[in-house]
């Protein structure tokens, strides 16, 4: 096994040269500028390690992991779209460099050239790779659609947000892992189990995202705050309407109906996180996910070295130092 570092820059060496410019260049530059928009590249370099887990050579899960990482951003291209979004990663958005129709038209290149990358494996892998990967792109449109009905409810079960986030990221994450052990031929026990963990793992990141906006800091990487700001329904916001009081309840629905850009809003709403229970809850929560996932590690076919490199892996991914 390698360092993350390692399978990332040889991830990106590959996609350097995987995916070229050519005519019509309002196709395909676009592309091209999303992709080097930077990023961890956190899904691309799973499906590495996982072929490499179960004793294959990462390189053959090159092309997967370039179809991943399409995929991902073709996912974001039409998110920005829906969401009128200005800037990704501190860069114009597709659209707004382009237009919309350019950005619509772009993204759906990207969802066909993830699929013709699925094509360069033997028939077997092909069929096992599409099936998985068409199930994983429709859950993870249905999880879009699932955050834009909640910005119209004022009330949303935890239950439901959960599913949300699982289908809007964290299947993604399994399915890199499982697709790296369908190239490495591995069993199938060993695939579900691969992807049980990469989906409990993402759901996990996930809710401590939620939780860092709020209580991380500065050198998390964005505004302390921000969902706050825009009155987004995390599962801070969720579990504390399900656990407050009447008068506690009147209060976060008042902030939450404002569209002030003020710290007194910011820290007013992290204290009814604290006062109603929510922001200990959701801390455990995190915790017991995260335990969840590694567990579903000691049932995997391979060595204790191996079980160790994902749980370090694990722990850096939550402590975001991959």
């Amino acid at each position: 096994m390698y360092s993350v570092d390692y399978y990332r820059e040889a991830f990106l060496k590959h996609l350097n040269t995987a995916i070229t410019l050519k005519e019509p260049r309002n196709l395909y530059e676009p592309i091209q500028y999303i992709l080097q928009l930077g990023g961890k590249r956190l899904r691309p370099v799973l499906a590495l390690i996982a072929a490499d887990l179960f004793d294959s050579n990462y390189q053959k899960a090159m092309n997967v992991a370039i179809a991943i990482e399409v995929f991902h951003n073709f996912s974001l291209v039409h998110d920005d779209i829906m969401d009128k979004a200005p800037l990704r990663r501190g860069k114009p958005t597709v659209h707004q460099k382009w237009n919309t129709n350019i950005g619509i038209l772009s993204g759906d290149a990207m969802l066909i050239i993830a699929y013709q990358l699925f094509e360069t494996y033997p028939p077997e892998i092909f069929a096992q790779l599409a099936k998985l990967f068409s199930k994983t792109a429709l859950e993870v449109c249905e999880g879009q659609q699932w955050d834009m009905d909640f910005e119209t409810k004022t009330e949303v079960s935890v239950a439901r947000y959960t599913q949300m986030i699982r289908y809007k990221t964290a299947v993604l994450i399994g399915a890199a892992l499982q697709m790296g052990a369908i190239i490495a031929e591995t069993s199938e026990k060993n695939q579900q189990y691969i992807y049980d963990f990469g989906v409990e793992i993402g759901l996990a990141f996930q809710l401590q995202d939620d939780y860092l906006d709020a209580f991380g800091d500065e050198n998390f990487g964005k505004k302390i705050g921000g969902d706050i700001i825009e009155n987004k329904k995390t599962i801070l916001y969720l579990k504390a309407l399900e656990l407050a009081n009447e008068n506690q309840r009147k209060q976060l629905l008042q902030w939450y109906n404002t569209t002030e850009e003020s710290d007194e809003k910011i820290n007013k709403v992290k204290q009814l996180f604290k006062d109603t229970n929510a922001a200990t809850q959701v801390r455990e929560a995190i915790a017991q996910t995260t335990k969840n996932a590694l567990s579903i590690l000691e049932k995997l076919s391979i060595s204790e070295e191996k079980v160790q490199y994902l749980k370090d892996f694990s722990l850096d991914l939550m402590e975001r130092n991959v």
